[in-house]
């Protein structure tokens, strides 16, 4: 799968999670969020998510603390 991580209106991370099929720039353009912080690719590892790669057309690429973030808002949606 791929993601894109956006900054939303307060200032919080808020992940994407999409079809590989799906270009990043496609994404990018029906999201109203104007500040991309990462993109790449994810995936369920072993204990948890492992994020990696990047998106060249956002010139963005996966950070360290990305599969943190993805985790905490699937077990915590409110969040």
């Amino acid at each position: 799968m791929k993601y894109i991580m956006f900054e939303d209106f307060s200032g919080a991370p808020v992940p994407i999670i999409f079809p590989k099929r799906i270009d990043f720039a496609e994404l990018r353009e029906q999201i109203p969020y104007t500040k991309v912080l990462s993109a790449g690719y994810v995936h369920l590892a072993g204990s948890g998510f492992a994020c990696h790669g990047e998106s060249e057309s956002l010139e963005a690429q996966a950070r360290p603390e990305d599969a943190g973030i993805i985790s905490a808002k699937l077990s915590n949606p409110d969040l």
